[in-house]
């Protein structure tokens, strides 16, 4: 399924679906390449089309951030998504010390104060 976004910014459309439940990526039609973080246009000047994302990806490289006791740590990740990108957020539902590079994961979208997150679970 794609869709075109014409009056909305991309960030703004990217943003707006997560708060549908939906994880979506840009794509160029032209050559299939996948873009994040969103664009206005492709490489080449021509217009990119919003795909359903798979949600499967790599953590390429993880970082522990350890917070004040009693909050627990949590990891933040770089994940390689596999349809291409690579983008940074965070790993739920597991300890901070138990992610590791080459862990399959998955997203989700978590419900925060802010508004909705895109975050990744161990697959």
């Amino acid at each position: 399924m794609s869709e075109t976004a014409t009056t909305v910014p991309p960030e703004a459309h990217w943003r707006a679906a997560l708060a549908e439940g939906r994880f979506l990526l840009q794509r160029d039609p032209a050559d299939g390449t996948f873009h994040f973080p969103p664009r206005l246009a492709a490489k080449h000047g021509g217009t990119l089309e919003w795909v359903e994302a798979s949600g499967r990806g790599t953590i390429y490289s993880v970082t522990e951030i350890r917070r004040r006791p009693p909050e627990p740590s949590y990891a933040v990740v770089l994940v390689d998504l596999a349809e291409g990108p690579r983008l940074m957020s965070r790993v739920d539902g597991i300890a901070a010390e138990e992610v590791a590079i080459g862990m399959p994961v998955r997203a989700a979208i978590a419900q925060e104060n802010e508004g909705p997150l895109l975050v990744f679970h161990q697959a």
